[in-house]
């Protein structure tokens, strides 16, 4: 399992976090420049189902899946033949879940991440089909986890807290929100996220992007289901310097931004945070020479916040966060495709692998905004139905294809 080095676990005073909430609130709206939506935007009244996929985006699919329109049906035959949909699957909850460096060790990692995604399948299953059943089994497996889980531990704790936290409000919010038949736990899942998930991850990461994106994500989609304005306004905040150093773009100056924690204060810093890249052309990420995998957990992560945001009626597609995640999408795009990576760019040498995560921002930038897309698209189309990650993404050709909602 492809996970970054291993950093000490911290937790940070209320005092300590205030501060740098507030430095990190300040940062954001600087990076986002003249114009732009405010970094702290928590709507006045939560709008649900509402994280990352809203009420009108599963009634289109729906209504596609249920007249065989392609790629809708393609892709709902390809979940519902997955190993989450299986309606036999046995939840594998723990009290404490231990995750080392590339999950090593692994006390129920896998099985964490694999039940969230498997309730969220579920979930998107109940609502394409109104089959009780499935909304049974997402509620077993959040139900088994929120009646065992205390905590997580070792050095992969945010990370680990990040990926599983980005599935389960996902499918709570459409189980909650949709299902009639009741989910009597449902306050005990919403403690369970507000006590176990929510620590872990609102104070952010130094360690590569793709990790605070993904515990960025997963702290805004907690906080629209907790209704909690505080922490989805701080983790928006921690997002948008995030993302801002995380694509570059030539507008940014000589040098990429930086996160100001991280002390990346001088050129040979920065080189050496970008992966020992020194040559910064619009698109590249900060991991794009590590490998293209950890890239698109980035990239993933920053499509999902946009969608979830626009959602919740702050359109960040508007913003530097859309034109950052337009041209990463681009630029990765192109070399996956298989274009031979030139001399300047990572030596020559490219490590691909960007996984199926282009559907969301692609759907929102071209089909919604109308913005030329080429290479994303050619990307697109090739790897439709895309599938699960295995780790935080899943079916979003069928949520999010040329999704018009």
């Amino acid at each position: 399992m492809p996970n970054t080095p291993t950093r000490h676990r911290r937790r940070a005073t209320s005092l300590t976090a205030t501060i740098v909430t507030a430095a990190t609130a300040l940062v954001a709206g600087l990076l986002a420049g003249p114009g732009a939506a405010p970094a702290g935007a928590a709507p006045a009244t939560f709008t649900h189902p509402g994280v990352t996929v809203s009420k009108s985006q599963l009634d289109f699919a729906r209504e596609k899946v249920l007249a065989g329109a392609q790629p809708w049906k393609g892709a709902y035959d390809q979940m519902m033949a997955s190993k989450y949909a299986v309606q036999s699957r046995a939840p594998k909850p723990r009290a404490v879940v231990e995750c080392g460096s590339y999950s090593n060790p692994n006390n129920g990692c896998t099985d964490e991440r694999e039940d969230a995604i498997a309730a969220y399948t579920n979930a998107l299953a109940w609502y394409v089909t109104r089959d009780a059943r499935y909304a049974q089994k997402a509620i077993q497996l959040m139900d088994a986890w929120s009646g065992t889980l205390t905590d997580h531990t070792n050095s992969n704790a945010p990370l680990q807290t990040g990926w599983a936290g980005s599935s389960w409000p996902k499918a709570a919010e459409i189980i909650k929100y949709t299902y009639t038949g009741g989910w009597p736990n449902s306050g005990r899942f919403a403690t369970m996220l507000r006590n176990v998930y929510l620590p872990e991850i609102i104070n952010g990461s130094n360690s590569n992007g793709n990790w605070e994106l993904s515990m960025m994500e997963a702290a805004i989609g907690i906080s629209v289901f907790l209704e909690d304005k505080t922490s989805y306004d701080r983790a928006m905040a921690t997002f948008r310097t995030r993302t801002a150093a995380f694509v570059y773009l030539a507008s940014d100056g000589d040098l990429p931004r930086t996160v100001p924690s991280q002390n990346l204060n001088t050129r040979e810093k920065i080189v050496g945070y970008w992966q020992g890249q020194s040559t910064f052309v619009t698109g590249l990420t900060q991991e794009t020479c590590r490998d293209f995998t950890h890239t698109g957990y980035g990239i993933s992560a920053i499509s999902h916040v946009a969608e979830t945001s626009r959602i919740q009626g702050q359109d960040l597609y508007g913003t530097d966060v859309g034109e950052r995640l337009r041209h990463a999408l681009g630029f990765q795009a192109r070399y996956e495709l298989g274009e031979a990576a030139p001399g300047w760019l990572c030596g020559g040498t490219l490590n691909r692998g960007l996984g199926p995560i282009t559907e969301v921002g692609y759907n929102a930038l071209h089909n919604r905004l109308g913005i030329a897309m080429s290479n994303t698209q050619a990307l697109t189309e090739r790897n439709r139905p895309s599938g699960s990650n295995n780790l935080f993404v899943a079916w979003e050709t069928l949520t999010h294809g040329d999704n018009p909602n």
